[in-house]
């Protein structure tokens, strides 16, 4: 190659020799797959209430599958018009507005309605249920407002389901800084969601899967919550660089010392600081993550039990399979058959934030 190619190195992926260094936060949704499913635009007219209960029993999937609490979040946005939430924990009402959307955590009490004053007369689920396909309608007949809203799940495959690392309730303004791609998506779920063109169904499940993670990036971005656990693990500049060395390179033999240098501290203040933030040891936390990267590639069924041992770190079958059990409370092939327990089972939920 003479100095007349040397662009190609700079743009063509194919050609380059250093791979991208891959962020902890990449790979935690890489790995815990994310799913939209019961997508609805709510057509609302004033005056009109409607109310999200606490709910904690077991909900089933357009799939049938059975999804645990802690499975399931849920989100909404504001395609048209203007609405008041009122969120369980949050004293005073929040104005929304076309554009606007949020996210929330399964079990956190909701209320949307015209106007503060306004009475909540039905529940989500009561409208879902008079449902005609995807369109819902409520409401006495005056100014219009549309909701886009739906449910998201996660992969059942989860030692620590994602929605215990989130805040109960993200909102994102539409006048807040925000990148073109959130914007674009936005306006074209919403397009999705009013035209219902052949295809729409998947493609708007597929646009609010991208929706959620990022609306979860652009949170992160604006900072409000940097100051609590796994987001303010993340963006402090030593923890984070430990995580980020975790995720980048799991089949690592890490120790309480390689990770205090990766984190530039000495090991006995980052062993500290690390739990402060996390709730539980770096060694444990390296342990976990790789039974959660073990149960995504015994998931694939196209690795043999010593290529996923040592894709994840252990030089032996058994020394892997004996972490795997301790952790997920069975071993790899009782997991095959029999899938993982309910996570308020296992060992893992010791350490949750």
């Amino acid at each position: 190659m003479d100095e007349n190619c040397s662009g190609v190195l700079i743009f063509c992926l194919f050609v380059q020799k250093a791979e991208a260094k891959l962020d902890s936060i990449t790979d935690i949704f890489r790995t815990m797959h994310v799913t939209a499913f019961g997508l609805h635009r709510l057509e609302a007219t004033a005056p009109w209430g409607i109310k999200q209960e606490n709910q904690t029993e077991e909900r089933v999937t357009p799939s049938d599958k059975k999804m645990l609490p802690t499975d399931l979040a849920h989100f909404a946005m504001l395609s048209r018009g203007n609405c008041w939430l009122s969120v369980e924990g949050i004293a005073e009402p929040i104005p929304l507005t076309g554009g606007d959307c949020f996210l929330l955590a399964k079990g956190t009490s909701i209320v949307l309605r015209d106007s503060p004053r306004a009475r909540p007369r039905w529940s989500f689920r009561e409208i879902g249920a008079k449902a005609n396909g995807n369109v819902a309608l409520c409401g006495g007949g005056g100014a219009p407002t549309t909701i886009v809203c739906g449910s998201l799940s996660f992969d059942r495959a989860s030692l620590r389901p994602i929605t215990r690392l989130l805040p109960n309730f993200i909102l994102m303004k539409a006048d807040q800084a925000r990148t073109l791609a959130l914007h674009t998506t936005v306006q074209a779920l919403a397009s999705e969601m009013e035209e219902q063109a052949p295809g729409s169904e998947v493609v708007a499940s597929r646009l609010a899967e991208v929706l959620f993670i990022q609306v979860l990036r652009a949170h992160i971005a604006s900072g409000p919550e940097r100051n609590k656990g796994w987001l303010r693990a993340i963006f402090d500049p030593q923890i984070g660089a430990a995580l980020s060395a975790i995720h980048d390179r799991v089949n690592t033999p890490w120790t309480v010392e390689s990770l205090a240098e990766a984190a530039g501290m000495s090991r006995s203040a980052f062993a500290a600081r690390f739990k402060e933030l996390l709730g539980q040891t770096p060694l444990e936390y390296v342990t976990e993550w790789r039974m959660q990267k073990a149960i995504q590639l015994l998931e694939r069924r196209d690795k043999k039990l010593p290529e996923v041992a040592r894709l994840v770190g252990y030089e032996s079958d058994a020394a892997f399979s004996k972490a795997f059990k301790r952790v997920v409370r069975a071993n790899p092939g009782e997991y095959l058959r029999h899938g993982l327990k309910d996570p308020k089972s296992t060992e893992a939920d010791r350490f949750r934030n």
